[in-house]
């Protein structure tokens, strides 16, 4: 079997690492915070233990809340600014994020952004476009859409961990939120997601969501469908929806992850060695990381 290239949702990890680790069960000797580099580090050591990948990307928010988003939804994850454009992000957490990616590039892990696109576009992008199969980790639910059974796209879902990673195909997607994976982005405009600041269609919950793409599919369906008078939608969810038609056109695009970002060049192979072990070893003596670093090196060269 061809084994897969793991593209990492990076921000996902080392936020999920950073509250799930105590500031102080992870210091260096002068106190400073490092749980985020050491649970991201073990989280990747346990997915290459487990997924036994020969490639590995980690993708990074170039623009965590791009202009082009915002413009289309002003309030797109706007509960989540600190101030002006800047992203709210505990101050121990971001002072940490500079050190991982020195860790990550003394390891020889390929982690990058690209301006004007979030994390989950440069994911999207990987998943088009690197030969399969390509596993997606992340804990962000937007990726489901990314699917793809015939290309053979997996989503490794970690909303409960790495330990207990839900393994995606199609069949999962549609038992869990009865739509094709290929509509995730068109439910997910309708229902709305409050953590990206997405009101969705009033009155429209998951399950009409999920029973308008059973019936009609995506939301550009489900519009023509809305300009036939016999197409039998029930008068209250044809006055909702003909409410929210200029929302829905502008949300789509919005939940929709773009595959055609232009990446810069890498090389995904994944290392059997560290590209440089002196910097790794400096970085792990520096930063007290030497448990996380060795259980990284180990899980590569096995």
């Amino acid at each position: 079997m061809t084994r897969p290239l793991l593209a990492v949702d990076a921000p996902s990890l080392y936020f999920r690492a950073f509250h799930g680790i105590p500031e102080k069960a992870a210091q260096t000797e002068a106190g400073e915070p490092v749980n985020a580099i050491r649970g991201f580090l073990d989280m990747i050591a346990q997915l290459v233990r487990t997924r036994r990948p020969d490639r590995l990307v980690c993708a990074l928010d170039a623009d965590w809340r791009p202009a082009w988003r915002v413009a289309l939804v002003p309030s797109y994850k706007g509960h989540r600014v600190a101030h002006g454009d800047v992203e709210e992000v505990p101050a121990s957490l971001e002072r940490q994020v500079p050190v991982l990616l020195e860790v990550l590039a003394a390891v020889g892990i390929p982690a990058f952004g690209v301006p004007g696109y979030e994390a989950d576009d440069v994911l999207g992008t990987l998943a088009a476009t690197q030969p399969a199969p390509v596993e997606v980790v992340s804990g962000d639910r937007d990726l489901f859409q990314l699917v793809d059974d015939a290309r053979g796209t997996r989503l490794l879902y970690c909303g409960r961990g790495v330990a207990k990673l839900e393994d995606a195909d199609e069949a999962l997607v549609q038992a869990k939120y009865g739509v094709p994976a290929r509509y995730y982005a068109d439910f997910a405009a309708m229902r709305g997601d409050a953590s990206d600041g997405l009101p969705g269609v009033a009155g429209v919950g998951e399950k009409t969501a999920a029973r308008l793409i059973e019936r009609y599919g995506g939301i550009a369906e489900i519009m023509t469908a809305l300009d036939d008078p016999e197409s039998g939608f029930a008068p209250g969810v044809r006055t909702r929806l003909n409410a929210g038609r200029d929302y829905l056109a502008k949300a789509l695009p919005v939940c929709l992850v773009a595959l055609d970002v232009t990446l810069p060049e890498f090389d995904p192979t994944l290392p059997k060695a560290p590209r440089d072990p002196e910097a790794l070893l400096a970085l792990a003596e520096r930063w007290n990381l030497a448990g996380s670093a060795r259980r990284l090196v180990d899980a590569l060269a096995g």
